[in-house]
């Protein structure tokens, strides 16, 4: 007898017995498992006798059910390819196949091969994590007909209850040992002890049957409680009870450390679940970015796990984006990318390897000045330009052909959502409701899906990359900057400044919003894209190098809007590697400044903001200032043995290593304290205290100075001058402040 419902689905996975196994929040509140056959593909390229004998290999071995001759679409080739199809009877006897083919071909291309189970189901039946489907299924389990009653692209969420349960321990365990666990299940909160593992995990497993909870959040979950827990498991001889699938084992994976955008990322072990989602806050790339909302946009929209897609890169969205579109589209996606770079000359690489464009601002405070972007401009250049590897690339901003390649159809109706998400958001003044922080976080995540997709189609193992047509967006992007430079001088505005997709614009009497819009209609009319206004600054101060005040720095800036808001580029409030206090004083002293709503409050204001300082300052040569706020955090890009001249980053990392025997991997992260005497720096995780008297206080005035200085320099005072005056050699005079 066959049962019928909707549900929505929460994970999927392979298995060895079931094929898929399918777990449902059903509309009637019920959370279930069904099991789907799911057949799949993968396919050899070689030559004819590698591929024959390949063939008669594969005749023998367990759970192939077809082999037979295609042609398919390589992108990277100008001809179809007569391939290989090998059938497999399920997922796990697929990827157990090939991992067997590798080892015995190695000579052969393989395609298909190594696409996730997630991203193979999403291409066949359009399914992706909350997906509401219409099913009917057998008393068995077994599901006979699915289908998918809404899209990753819908705007609004027709979403079930989930049931979150979150799990903590009492204090950071890299800096001490937690003695107990902090529980949050439905705004109510519960403390457990955890000196008795028997009644620790007894407790739990009846939190986990009481409230079945369908996504568990915890902080440490990955590197330090779920480990603890499966000691505490083996300690009392009690299952643990997390995972829903009742045989299935929590899934490990393997720290990792990665080269992205010009530093090195770690990423530690990872505990996932069958059947609900664990997502470690602590682990997840971008939780403070968007939070759950925006990790469920994520996986909404690649189709990843939920725990998978709240941990990963951007750029892995990206990829299995790119790796569905192909599959949909009947194209071969390589298990290795096969295409290198071609061989260019001198003369070309200048022109066509030149990156974005900027236009050097003069270092000094203007006013009555305007910033205006494009809205996501190298995605829209891919879609508009149809740039894609396997497509004639454009000579600008024109296309060379209107069929859409692999890239520019992935993006598209990301990037048209993303639009949607923005315009729904100008309906929400109240930035503080629910629904607004929801579209917020939604937007966010699109937006980094949209940041790396330019970045990823010059990325060397991008399955889907190709430098050419990351040189040819580049190449757009100065075209359509330069075309609105020319429009902005056409209407009378001087250009002050231009990095890469935005513009810097100041004309006599434009104040308004409305002063510049006929400017951002012209532009957007003659590049075919979207910009819009950033704002429109009271105020706004470029600054210059520290070396040579006579050279601009072209993201170094700040300022403030007529709406009060602050911006601030590449100065010290805004550098991760920076003490607590260092940020909390310099961004104090810029609230006092973005009350001057025009030149004539300057003066008042300067005096406030250098009271700040003052402040800030006397509290640390008294002492006055919490240790917890002068700890500087900076990243560690190699193995510590690779470093020739320890900086005091790994210094406190080899401090670490030698009393502890914490080793950082690349990648992650040392917190330290600047001391006096032999040993100039304190790893904060170290046990054993240091005192107020042993930080080095000069060191922290010169970190100061140079903050204060940063901000006083626009205003005529002489940065090295704040210097000496924070380092106590020089007494400042408020005849400076009164002269500015």
């Amino acid at each position: 007898m066959s049962c019928t419902g909707k549900g929505w689905l929460l994970d999927l996975y392979e298995d060895a017995l079931d094929g898929v196994r399918l777990w449902f929040i059903m509309d009637d509140g019920r959370r279930i498992c069904l099991r789907q056959e799911f057949p799949v593909s993968f396919y050899a390229y070689g030559p004819v006798s590698r591929l024959h004998a390949c063939c008669l290999f594969l005749k023998k071995q367990p759970g192939v059910t077809g082999l037979a001759r295609e042609m398919k679409k390589d992108v990277f080739q100008p001809e179809l390819l007569c391939v290989l199809r090998v059938d497999m009877q399920s997922p796990v006897s697929q990827q157990s196949c090939f991992r067997t083919l590798q080892k015995v071909f190695p000579d052969l291309t393989w395609y298909n091969a190594d696409v996730s189970v997630q991203a193979r189901h999403a291409a066949q039946y359009e399914s992706f994590p909350m997906a509401f489907c219409d099913l009917v299924y057998e008393e068995d389990g077994t599901i006979s007909e699915f289908r998918v009653l809404n899209s990753r692209w819908d705007l609004p969420l027709l979403l079930p209850v989930l049931q979150k349960l979150e799990l903590s321990p009492d204090c950071d365990p890299s800096k001490s040992e937690p003695t107990g666990l902090e529980i949050r299940i439905d705004r109510k909160k519960q403390r457990l002890l955890l000196d008795d593992p028997a009644a620790v995990i007894n407790r739990l497993n009846e939190l986990m049957d009481q409230y079945n909870p369908d996504i568990l959040l915890t902080d440490w979950g990955d590197n330090w409680l779920i480990p603890k827990l499966l000691e505490m498991q083996e300690e009392s001889g009690i299952p643990l009870r997390f995972n829903r699938d009742a045989e299935k084992e929590i899934l490990w994976k393997k720290e990792t450390s990665y080269f992205s955008y010009g530093q090195i990322v770690y990423r530690a072990q990872e505990a996932h679940l069958f059947g609900r989602c664990h997502i470690d806050r602590k682990n997840a790339m971008m939780w403070r970015d968007y939070g759950f909302d925006g990790a469920l946009e994520m996986a909404r929209v690649t189709a990843m796990p939920i725990e998978h897609a709240a941990r990963v890169s951007p750029g892995s969205g990206i990829s299995a984006m790119q790796m569905i579109t192909a599959m949909q589209h009947d194209v071969l996606v390589p298990e290795q990318k096969q295409q290198s770079e071609g061989v260019k000359n001198g003369l070309e690489l200048i022109r066509f390897d030149r990156g974005g464009m900027i236009y050097q601002p003069k270092p000094g405070l203007y006013t009555d000045i305007a910033e205006i972007d494009f809205v996501s401009m190298y995605p829209a250049i891919i879609i508009n330009g149809n740039i894609s590897p396997e497509v004639p690339l454009p000579d600008g901003l024109e296309p060379a052909q209107k069929e859409l390649g692999i890239v520019p159809l992935t993006l598209k109706p990301l990037y048209e959502k993303r639009v949607k998400i923005k315009q729904k958001l100008l309906q929400y003044p109240d930035k503080d409701v629910s629904l607004a922080k929801s579209y917020a976080a939604r937007a966010s995540a699109l937006k980094w899906l949209l940041v790396v997709c330019f970045g990823f189609l010059g990325y060397k193992n991008a399955r889907f990359g190709r430098i050419e047509s990351h040189e040819a967006v580049t190449r757009g992007g100065r075209e359509a900057l330069l075309l609105a430079k020319e429009v902005a001088e056409e209407m009378g505005f001087e250009v002050l400044h231009m990095f890469v997709d935005a513009l810097w614009l100041r004309k006599k009497g434009c104040r308004t919003v409305a002063d510049f819009q006929p400017v951002l209609d012209e532009i957007s009319r003659r590049t075919n894209m979207m910009i819009a206004l950033d704002g429109v600054y009271t105020w706004l101060a470029f600054l210059p190098s520290r070396t040579d005040e006579a050279v601009p720095v072209p993201n170094r800036y700040f300022g403030t809007f007529r709406s009060g808001e602050l911006k601030m580029r590449g100065i010290e409030a805004r550098r991760h590697d920076m003490p607590p206090w260092i940020i909390e004083t310099q961004r104090q002293a810029l609230n006092c400044l973005s009350r001057a709503y025009d030149a004539r409050d300057l003066p008042d204001c300067l005096r406030k903001a250098f009271a700040v300082f003052q402040q800030a300052l006397d509290d640390l040569n008294a002492g006055r200032v919490p240790l917890s706020e002068l700890v500087v955090t900076m990243r560690i890009s190699r193995e510590l043995d690779d470093y020739k001249a320890p900086t005091p980053s790994v210094r406190a990392a080899r401090q670490l290593l030698e009393r502890t025997g914490k080793r950082l991997a690349p990648g992650q992260k040392v917190r330290f304290l600047y001391t006096s005497g032999k040993e100039d720096v304190h790893a904060w995780e170290l046990p054993e205290p240091v005192g107020p008297e042993a930080i080095d206080k000069s060191k922290y005035r010169l970190l100061f100075g140079r903050a204060a200085g940063t901000i006083l320099y626009p205003f005529g005072i002489d940065a090295k001058e704040v210097e000496d005056w924070a380092c106590g050699g020089l007494q400042f005079k408020f005849e400076h402040m009164d002269a500015s």
